[in-house]
This record gives C-alpha cells, structure tokens and sequence, in this order.
C-alpha cells in the first residue's frame, strides 16, 4: 500500500514519539534520518517504525519499496524516474500518451515531494540504470524537437552513457557560459567534434588538450576540418610563447589579419594587403581592426593604435566570451597604452574586458595581470598584491607575473625577495622567446639583473629585443619604454657610457607628452651620474615623470640627486621633493644618528664614502650580506622608503657631525 498523498508530512519530534511508543530506542539522529529517508509522508514513517521495532534490517524497508514500485504502470514509473523540472509535452513523449495525467498519477503516489522530486527512499528503490535509461531517453527527445539539452546531458555526465548527439548540442549550449563543462561534455561526445573540444578546451585553459587535439585533426582530420583546427592549435601556441609558429599556422589557414598580429610581434612587418571583401562577422571585423591597430603602433601613433584596439575589443564583446584569440584586442589596447603611457586608458579597456568575460578564461589570467603591471608603475603597490593572483602555468602569463613580482620587491627595495624571485625570472626568460609584446617584462628583468650583477645573463635578449625593434624600423611606441629600463639599469651597475647611449636613445624619438618626460629625465639622470645636481632641473624633471604616472620614478630621481649632491640647500630641497611625491609630508625632523649603533654608524659613513659592499665588508671583516642587514635596519629607523632616500639622509646626518667632529 502506497503512502497516502493528502496526508501532511510529520517532522522528526512526531517522527521520534512513533519510535519511542513503538519501543525503538531512538535518539534525535535516527528520528531525523528517519524522517529525511521517508520524506516525512505518514504512511512511509509506519512501514519504517514498523521494520525497526520489528527488528528487520532497514534492507527490508528497501526490498518492500522496490516491490510496491515494481507494481506500478510502467509509465508512472518513467515519470518517477524523469525527474522534477519537466514540461508535460516532454513526458507525453516519454510514456507515449497524456504527459499531464502521466504527471498527475506519478505525483498521486505520494512518492516525490512538494518540488517533484522523489523523496530518498523511493530513490534507493529504483535502480540507478533505470534512471540514467530514462533521463538519456528524455534527452534525446528534447534534441528532437529542438529544446535545450544542457541539463539532461549534464546529468549523465559520469554515468557511462553514449549519446555523442546530446553531448554535442549540450556543449554548444554551455560553451557561451561555461567553457570547462563544454569542453567535459564534447569528451563525452568523444570523436564526434574534435575542433569545437579543442576550442572549448582551449577557452577554458587546457591547453595541452587543446593543441592534441588540433594538431590531430591539421595532420590527418577532414581537409575540410583542418583550417578551423589549425586556427585552434595558433592561439593556444601564442598563448604558450610560441607566437613566430602561431602566426605560421594563422597564415596557413587562411587568417590573415591574426597572422600579421603574430608577424609584427616577432619582427616582421608584412605588406599591407589589398584591400577584399571580408565576411561581416563581428570576429572579422575584430581580426581587420587587430591588424590595423598593432601595424599603426610601429608604422603611426599612438592614438589610432589604440583607436583600432580599443573598437575590436567593443566589437567583440556580445559574443566575446567564445572567441579564441591569440591575444585578446583588449590585451593589445594596454599594452599600446601602457608604452604610451596612458594608464587610465590601459585600465579603463582592461576593465570593460574582464566585466564582458572577453576571450574565456583563458585571457582573464592576462588581463589581471596586465591591470596589475598598470598599478605597479603607478605605485599603488596594495592593489598590485591584491590582484596579482598566484604564479600562472603558461609561459606568457608566468613572465609577466614574474616581472611583477620582481617590480615590487625592486621598488620595496627588498633585496632579497629579488634574489628569491630571480631564479623564476631566469627561466621565464628561457621559456618564452623575446617579442614585442613582451618588452615591458623584459625591461624590469633587465633593471633586476643590474642590481643582483646578473647583466650578461640578460644581455643576449636585450640584444635579441633591440635586433627585433630595428626589424621593425625601430617604432618609438615601443622602443622607449625598454630604453628608460635599459636606462635604469646602466645606472644601477654604474655604466656610465651606457646610460648616456640610452638617454641618447629616448632623446632622439622624443615628441611632446610622454616620451618627452622620459628623454628630459634621461638626461638629467645622466647629468647626476656624472656630477652635475642641478636641483631646479632635477625637481622638474622627478615631478614630471609623476605627472606622467612614474610616482617611484620620479621619487628615486630625486632622492638619488639629493644623495650625490654636496650642496646642503639642494640636497633638502630634493629630499623633500622626493618625499611630497611620494605622498609624505617635506621636512619631517630626522633621527639624530645617535640613534644609530656605532657599527651602523661606521658601515653609514662607509657607504656615504662612496664604498661598496664588498669594500665595507673588508674593511670592516664581516660579510656583505651582513651590511646588507646594517642597511635594512638603518632604512627602517630613520623611517626611508627607499635605498636612495637612506643614502640622501645618512649623507645629510654625516654633514651634521662633522663641525662636532672639529670640535
């Protein structure tokens, strides 16, 4: 006999009276298992009270249901197999007749619960194959008629069944969404639709399955398949660094606008095509402005570079979420703005990106990562550590986390985080070839390298970088963000010759706005170097790099000035300089050095003396590494956020004794 429907469910305090009065020895637990098993429906708490206090085993409470709903119509069984959420045209061709009164009399069994779902008891009662037969039956049905399939096929994921047509169409529902399960459901499908899996894959960041899949269809699938599949396999290689063989692949598959993409990245700038008829697809119109707008940042400007990146990225961004790239328009958008300096133009594109998904996941990685290198430069150090995320898996995006990484322990002027990051630099560098896309990365390795007196490790892709720039016909855009950090870098290793090459660089594709700031600070910045502080000059020159959005550029150009000048007046005037640009009231009254140890105070007067470390440490007979600690303890007390700020205040209290010392 069958639960009787009209009757209220009891909770588990009436459940527990039925087992105390019946003698079972319950506590809460079993009355509330009791009660989930049965659903609460009276009839079903009976038969159970009834087996426990018996002393049946509770397989008896499940053999006796398996045989009640063996006794059904096989129909109401379909029913109670389907599943709740099911239209009644749908469960009319399940059971071939009337799905409402189908419906009606699975639900006057009382077996499934106010949401149409079978309460756990009758669940363990129907065998699992019974059910999976039913909801693949009802799959296939709904793809005959034309409805969405997505949540009868993901059910049967797992399950073993074969349906490569369910599979299928449910990917192609899932993919807008969600590109993980899409691509589980073409696996599903199996051999059924290798390029839309691989696509699928490739969106949802497996690449490797990505570029096996592909590379099987360019070498032996349909010809008809191979330019779709070769396409795949590109974008995952550009993903991995291999844009050279990215844009071969694009090339040969009839793509020509990503190929030049790929082409100008490494170095060679193709012809401009004829103009042809495109198809009117958004994804064309993309490719075409793509195409236009990395060919304008090295044979034009700035602004209709990122004019043509920024309207591919709108463009894309209705159905941008299935699109594979090799870089996302709204990636090349940044990366054109950061070099021209045009931060809030780099984080606004960056912005609207990730809000419209564009690209998949497979670019969220990117651009996180690029709106991480815009804080860093702008120095907002917090919201570069809160965004940056955790090391990356493909090559790209590692060498700029890495390069982030190493930007902020530069800045922070922690040493030894440097050390400690520069192994993972060293082999980022070797996993990925140099391309123009890339500089920026390559110009804060090259500054790293410079500190840790790791220069000629760097120095063939600083080579490789320029070879390719003067392929290029040498583009300004790009060239002189990596001349301001080959900059840097000379000066950190006391280059002198070097750094007056680099300046001359900047100076030579100088224009008014951006590249302007960097030629004047460049040769201020040589002019330190070799003695020469002129306050005035140097103070406009570090609050023009802040106007720029350099803040720690600015502020390390002052507060290297104020350390190499003997002028007492210029050094405060810099110093205080450096510090209203780094956001700190000017003139805060310094510690006294007695507030030093007398083994500080040896090591200040040292390093003020012009003396390296290893020279110290000689002198001294300790190790470097230990007036490195003197260092960081020194910085810490006299309250300096940087080495050159530490210089230009030890040099400042070293001035101060000396008339004491004449006493």
């Amino acid at each position: 006999m069958l639960p009787d429907r009209a009757a209220a469910p009891l909770g588990p305090a009436q459940v527990h009276e039925l087992l105390t009065t019946a003698g079972v020895r319950a506590d809460r637990r079993l009355a509330e298992s009791v009660t989930t098993l049965t659903g609460g429906l009276p009839a079903l708490v009976e038969r159970a009270v009834a087996t426990l206090a018996g002393g049946d085993r509770p397989e008896a409470l499940d053999a006796w249901m398996r045989r009640e709903i063996e006794a059904l119509d096989p129909r109401i069984q379909a029913v109670l197999c389907a599943g709740p959420g099911l239209d009644v045209e749908l469960l009319g061709r399940l059971v071939g007749g009337d799905g409402a009164v189908a419906l009606a009399a699975a639900r006057e069994t009382g077996l499934v619960d106010r949401d149409g779902r079978l309460v756990p008891l009758a669940q363990r009662a129907v065998p699992v194959e019974r059910r999976i037969e039913v909801r693949r039956r009802l799959a296939e049905l709904q793809l005959e008629r034309g409805g969405p399939v997505l949540p009868l096929a993901r059910s049967l994921l797992g399950t073993g069944v074969s349906s490569p047509a369910v599979f299928e169409a449910a990917a192609g529902e899932a993919l807008p969404h969600d590109a993980a399960l899409a691509a589980q459901l073409y696996a599903a499908a199996g051999r059924a639709a290798p390029v839309p899996w691989a696509t699928a894959a490739a969106l949802a960041g497996d690449l490797d399955t990505a570029l096996r899949l592909a590379d099987r269809v360019v070498a032996t699938g349909p010809p008809a398949e191979r330019p779709a599949a070769a396409r795949v396999a590109a974008a995952a290689l550009a993903h991995r660094g291999q844009l050279g063989h990215s844009a071969e692949l694009y090339r040969w598959s009839g793509a020509p606008d990503l190929a030049t993409v790929g082409l100008i990245g490494t170095g060679r700038l193709p012809p401009v095509p004829p103009e042809e008829e495109r198809a009117p697809t958004l994804l064309a119109s993309a490719a075409a402005l793509m195409a236009d707008g990395v060919r304008e940042s090295v044979t034009g400007g700035p602004t209709a570079a990122l004019a043509a990146l920024v309207r591919a990225a709108d463009l894309l961004q209705p159905t941008g979420r299935t699109v594979l790239l090799p870089d996302s328009p709204a990636a090349l958008a940044a990366l054109v703005a950061l070099h021209a300096g045009e931060w809030a133009v780099a984080a606004s594109v960056l912005d609207r990106a990730e809000a419209a998904g564009l690209c998949g996941g497979l670019l969220a990685t990117r651009h996180r990562l690029l709106r991480a290198w815009v804080l860093l430069v702008r120095g907002d150090f917090p919201g570069v550590r809160q965004v940056l995320g955790q090391p990356p898996r493909e090559p790209r995006d590692l060498l700029f986390w890495v390069a982030v990484e190493l930007g902020l322990a530069r800045r922070d002027g922690d040493l030894a985080a440097v050390r400690a990051t520069w192994a993972g630099a060293r082999e980022a560098v070797l996993r990925h070839p140099v391309d123009l896309f890339t500089l920026l990365p390559l110009g804060e390795f090259a500054v790293c390298a410079a500190r840790l007196g790791d220069h000629d490790r760097m120095a063939p892709h600083l080579t490789e970088a320029y070879a390719l720039l003067d392929r290029l016909g040498g583009p300004a855009l790009w060239a002189a963000p990596l001349r301001w950090s080959a900059l840097q870098a000379a000066i950190i290793a006391e280059q002198p010759d070097a750094a007056r090459e680099h300046a001359a660089a900047l100076a030579a594709v100088a224009t008014p706005g951006y590249r302007q700031v960097l030629a004047t600070a460049a040769e201020c910045w040589v002019e330190v170097l070799a003695g020469t502080v002129d306050a005035a000059k140097v103070e406009r020159a570090a609050r023009g790099l802040y106007g720029a959005g350099l803040r720690w550029d600015g502020t390390r150009l002052a507060g290297q000035a104020a350390a190499r000048t003997a002028d007492r007046a210029a050094m405060a005037s810099l110093l205080d300089c450096a510090r209203t640009l780094q956001g700190r009231p000017a003139r805060v009254p310094a510690p006294d050095v007695d507030g030093l140890s007398d083994r500080e105070r040896q090591v200040a007067s040292l390093v003020v003396a012009g003396l390296t470390y290893k020279q110290i440490a000689d002198r001294l007979y300790i190790s470097p590494k230990t007036i490195e600690h003197h260092m960081a303890r020194m910085r810490r007390r006299l309250g300096c956020e940087s080495r050159a700020d530490l210089l230009a205040r030890l040099r400042h209290l070293e001035a101060a004794q000396l008339p004491r010392r004449g006493a």
